[in-house]
């Protein structure tokens, strides 16, 4: 695919997907959220890549759905655009290799479901978030999936029903992120956090990964039958050999991803 919403690079072992609107804030349209989700899903099968980071051109990381889209579709034209919108929470999801997502600035409606539905997030001191459809009669209906995840009830609702920004700091504080840093080393801080994932036994992380989404919504006794099966796979593959030898003999392992 041809990128032009998004632009896709490396770094090493780190693939990098950066939202390319500036102009529009990095608005979901049709072309971003389309390449959005190619993009994932070719880092997910490309096997120089151990994890993946999601960031932002320009000012904000993302304000949203553009709005210019909204007007004059039927029904079912409008389900197949929202289908579209929301796509790269099942993408992310459905992925076994780490998502980060690396905010700057205003992170809202989509903008704050995209950083929910990431498996983790670093975001700069300056950083705003909001789930804030309602304040132009909307309502953040598809990001409510991927917050309520990762906040529970309360909070989710407190978000989706007053539509006010929340800082970095509170952010963190209630779970939507896991670090905040200075803005200025928000690109060095990001790329050390998942430089840290990616020297892990890929297979163990993407394994583990896949492991937690489908164990997450089961009771109980279910997840752990689940995760205990999961993990008696884990314990017959070479890295899993390997990691413990280099651990008892003090040396860097070296994963084979088998």
């Amino acid at each position: 695919m041809d990128y032009s919403s998004v632009i896709v690079s490396k770094n090493e072992n780190i693939g990098i997907v950066t939202l390319n609107r500036p102009e529009f804030n990095n608005t979901f349209s049709v072309p971003l959220a389309t390449e959005l989700n190619h993009a994932l899903i070719a880092f997910e099968n490309d096997e120089s890549v151990n994890v993946v980071i999601i960031n932002a051109n320009g000012k904000n990381f993302c304000t949203g759905i553009d709005i210019n889209d909204l007007e004059g579709k039927s029904n079912l034209e409008y389900q197949n655009w929202v289908a579209l919108m929301e796509k790269m929470n099942m993408t992310i999801a459905n992925m076994g290799k780490p998502v980060i997502a690396s905010v700057q600035r205003v992170a809202v409606a989509n903008g704050i479901g995209l950083v929910a539905a990431c498996d983790l997030a670093i975001a700069a001191e300056n950083a705003k978030f909001g789930a804030t459809a309602i304040n132009v009669g909307l309502f953040c209906m598809g990001p409510a999936v991927p917050l309520l995840k990762s906040l529970g009830r309360k909070k989710t609702l407190e978000l989706i029903m007053l539509g006010e920004l929340i800082d970095a700091n509170e952010a963190q504080r209630i779970g939507l992120i896991n670090k905040v840093v200075p803005a200025e080393r928000l690109e060095e801080e990001t790329l050390s956090y998942a430089k840290k994932l990616a020297d892990k036994s890929p297979l163990a992380l993407q394994l583990g990964k896949k492991s937690f989404y489908k164990m997450e919504d089961l009771d109980y006794k279910t997840a752990l039958d689940l995760t205990n099966n999961h993990f008696a796979t884990l314990c017959t593959t070479e890295d899993a050999h390997e990691g413990v030898k280099a651990f008892l003999n003090k040396r860097r392992p070296k994963w084979k991803q088998r």
